[in-house]
């Protein structure tokens, strides 16, 4: 983890305890309705979907932060914020969330210290809206990033495409793609979890291991997909070119934003000093969720602190999933050996797989330890496989 200022505050929307959502066992943690890949033509934030489209080919210019600063972004309406608003204000999150993130860390210039107000003033009224901090987080990047080119066909590699990058290469679009897949095979994990869930009220505990397996065999697909990033990405090109986008925000100026009270408002004041987390897979819900389930006993670390600390990056609805699997008994008592085990084994694997990837793509390129997120992880990453795999039952 970084330093302590760049800790966010806890979130505060806290929900209470409930089933899993009926679209989440279908869906997983990616939106109902697939994301919305342009405004209609007539919108006045059209003019989002043109920047993003040449945002690649800025990014090459070093005038790019000169030309942002001209631009005219309208604010999202307070008012404009209930289910049915939410296909288009999350498109809005996208686009000027990569605009802030491509301004603030544009490769092959120092790292900006402070975002203009026609950038900063759009990304804080959609932070707000969204109840997220105002940056692009995992799920601006990748959940709502994506697009099919067969509508009825899967959610998967070679169907999917992204909505917006901030390079040309493909590896970028690789790397985003691979874990909206693992993202879609999760929904298989929640529906299993929620025939647990059920299984407490009715009593009918002989589902548990059913469901056990059920949840390894889907952690064994999304192994399988997460050991697909190196035939589209090359590790240099990943480090050189577009990880550096997504990189945490430290001591950065929001000008013009006065950050109220979770109202996202542009009030004329001079400028708030901000430091969030950047992008990371550590703010998916995959894992929490299951570790959440599983009651796998991590010992307090920096790391721990740091994954406590993502969950203000997540969707609130996501965060309360994990509060009411947090909230369920555990099933360890109940569940036969084999079929427990087989999903830490599963989930040590998969943290393994990711330590491979941390390692080659990341680790080996740099005297920073820390991560996008801010974080020193490599240290800390066995530790969580570790305790994990001495948690399964002798």
């Amino acid at each position: 983890m970084g330093s302590d200022s760049m800790r966010s505050e806890p979130a505060t929307d806290r929900l209470p305890p409930q089933a899993i959502p009926t679209p989440m066992r279908k869906r997983g943690f990616l939106p109902e309705q697939d994301p919305l890949t342009a405004f209609p033509v007539d919108s006045e934030f059209a003019v989002l979907d043109a920047i993003g489209r040449d945002l690649p080919s800025l990014l090459h210019d070093h005038g790019f932060r000169d030309y942002a600063r001209t631009l005219r972004i309208p604010l999202w309406p307070h008012d404009r914020a209930g289910p049915e608003d939410l296909p288009q204000l999350r498109l809005y999150y996208v686009r000027v969330g990569f605009l802030a993130s491509a301004y603030v860390n544009q490769v092959g210039e120092e790292p900006a210290k402070a975002l203009p107000a026609n950038l900063a003033g759009p990304l804080c009224r959609a932070g707000a809206l969204l109840k997220r901090p105002p940056i692009l987080s995992y799920d601006g990047y990748a959940l709502y990033n994506w697009k099919r080119f067969r509508k009825d066909g899967p959610i998967a590699l070679g169907n999917i495409d992204t909505i917006q990058d901030f390079v040309h290469l493909y590896d970028e679009h690789w790397f985003i793609l691979v874990h909206v897949e693992i993202e879609a095979i999760a929904a298989r994990i929640l529906d299993s979890i929620a025939k647990v869930q059920a299984a407490f009220r009715t009593g009918e505990m002989d589902v548990v291991d059913e469901a056990l397996w059920a949840i390894a065999s889907a952690l064994t697909d999304q192994i399988k997909v997460l050991r697909r990033i190196p035939e589209k990405m090359d590790p240099a090109l990943y480090y050189k070119t577009f990880r550096p986008y997504i990189r945490f925000f430290e001591d950065v100026f929001y000008e013009g934003v006065e950050q109220g009270p979770g109202d996202g408002s542009v009030q004329g004041a001079a400028a708030v000093h901000m430091n969030f987390r950047g992008e990371t897979g550590a703010q998916s819900s995959i894992i929490p969720t299951l570790v959440a389930f599983m009651k796998i006993p991590h010992q307090p670390s920096m790391l721990t602190n740091h994954l406590a600390d993502m969950r203000n990056y997540m969707p609130p609805e996501h965060r309360q999933v994990i509060e009411t699997v947090e909230a369920m008994p555990g099933v360890r008592e109940l569940a036969g050996k084999h079929a427990y085990n087989a999903v830490l084994d599963a989930m040590a694997t998969f943290r393994t797989v990711h330590y491979g990837w941390a390692q080659e793509y990341i680790n080996r390129w740099t005297h920073d330890p820390r991560g996008t997120g801010g974080t020193p992880y490599m240290q800390w990453l066995l530790q969580l496989i570790e305790e994990t795999r001495a948690f399964k039952i002798a």
